[in-house]
Order: C-alpha cells, then structure tokens, then sequence
C-alpha cells in the first residue's frame, strides 16, 4: 500500500499566536519579511512599452503597416491602427505643395490649365521692382506654407499675358478645373500696402474654397480661415502686450 504524506503549508508570512509568544520571549528568531515583489519600472525599449493610442501615434506607415498581424487579438487598437493610417496617408496626399512655384509662359498650361479638377491653383502676376509686388508676394509665401493643398505659382506679368500693363500689377488669379474663378487686380483687394496673409486669405476663400486644408474634416474653408484670423488677431495682442510689460518694467 502506497505511503502518502499530506504536508500543510500555511500563507506565507502567517504566524501563529504561539509564535508571537515565543519571539517575544527570545525562543525563536524574528518573523521573516514578507516577500514583495520589486516595483514595476517600464522598460526604455520602445518595442516592450504597452501598445495604446498615443503608441500608436508615434509610429511610421511603415511600422503601423508591419502592426498587422501583432493586433489581430486586439479589435481597438487594430481599427485605431488603421484609422490612424488613414489619417497619414490622406495627409500625405493632400500636403503637395507647400511653397511659390515659379513658372514662365511655357509652364503655363502644364501647371495651371492642366492642374487636376481638385487642386486650387493661385497665380500671381508681378514685375521686380514693383513695390506692392513684393508685399503680396510674402503674403502668398506664408499662404502656401500654411495651406500646402492650394498651389500657388508666380509668373512675370507679360510672360503670362502680353503687354499686360503695370499699373494692374500685382494681380491674382484663381483656378479650377481649367477655369478662371476669381481676379483680383491690383493690392488695394488685401487692404493695400497693410495687406497680411490673413487678409489675403480672406479675400480669396469669400466664394470659394480656395484654401481647401480643413476639408477631410468637414470644416469649410472659410470657416477654417475666419478661425485662424482670430487665433493670430489675439496671440498678437497678447504677444503685443507681453512686450509692452516688458518693457515697462526694463524702465
């Protein structure tokens, strides 16, 4: 007949009264810590951090393309995955422009009457030379940093259009899907030699979507441009006003 031991083994760490009372009295050592695990410090190794949303939003297409298979077991962050893929490959598509491209007559048709049918293409005419040229052009370059979906394109004036007179200069003229949409001769249309980017973008979104960042998420282009007129209107007074205390108390 097989010899069974049965072994009771108490939670760690428990002690019973007897145990007290003889510790008390010096029959037995001191009671044992009770193990405690070390705290948990997370690791430096990006690919060991938990995988959440903010994660996800620091990798590459490459790297949320190469997440596939890993989060097949994971519904959420799998759909967030590639939403947020989406996202940058919308933002990749649409950020196509982002400066003032000089063309000559040559160009002309190739850059502007051949855009395609969803790009927004603003032409500027000029001379050097011409002051109220130069004001506007700053205005269009800060334009096209901020709005890289509009393509903006600058030409000399009678290249474009010969014999075009300079006392109409600057001029602008918007395009669509091979057509003419707006003109705007002369500077006094942006608030003349005061003319700012806002202005400028102002002028150009009154009937049409000119400026179309803000689109993929349903804002209006005017809506989206009136917002950020505000926005700078006070950080300029704010900015305006910090160094106004600045210098006060220099003083």
């Amino acid at each position: 007949m097989a010899d069974y031991h049965f072994v009771y083994k108490d939670v760690e760490g428990a002690s019973t009264q007897w145990d007290d009372i003889q510790r008390k009295l010096g029959n037995l050592p001191p009671k044992p810590a009770a193990f405690k695990p070390p705290a948990f410090v997370p690791s430096d190794d990006p690919d060991l951090r938990p995988r959440s949303k903010e994660w996800i939003d620091e990798r590459t297409p490459d790297e949320l393309e190469d997440l596939e298979d890993d989060l097949d077991d994971d519904r959420f962050l799998d759909d967030y995955r590639k939403k947020r893929l989406a996202e940058m490959r919308e933002a990749a598509r649409v950020a196509r422009f982002g400066s003032v491209l000089p063309i000559s007559g040559s160009d002309f048709v190739r850059e502007v009457s051949q855009a395609p049918a969803d790009v927004w293409v603003v032409v500027f005419l000029y001379k050097d030379g011409i002051a109220e040229c130069g004001i506007l052009l700053k205005c269009l370059e800060e334009l096209a940093t901020r709005y890289p979906a509009t393509k903006f394109v600058k030409i000399i004036s009678t290249d474009c259009i010969p014999k075009y007179p300079d006392c109409n200069l600057p001029t602008v003229l918007v395009y669509n899907n091979s057509a003419v949409k707006a003109n705007y001769v002369g500077l006094h249309h942006f608030g003349s030699r005061k003319c700012t980017p806002e202005a400028v973008a102002l002028a150009l979104c009154q009937s049409d979507p000119v400026l179309n960042v803000g689109r993929s998420r349903g804002d209006s282009s005017k809506d989206a441009v009136i917002e950020g007129v505000r926005r700078r209107f006070i950080e300029k007074v704010v900015n305006q006003h910090e160094d106004g205390d600045d210098e006060y108390s220099s003083d």
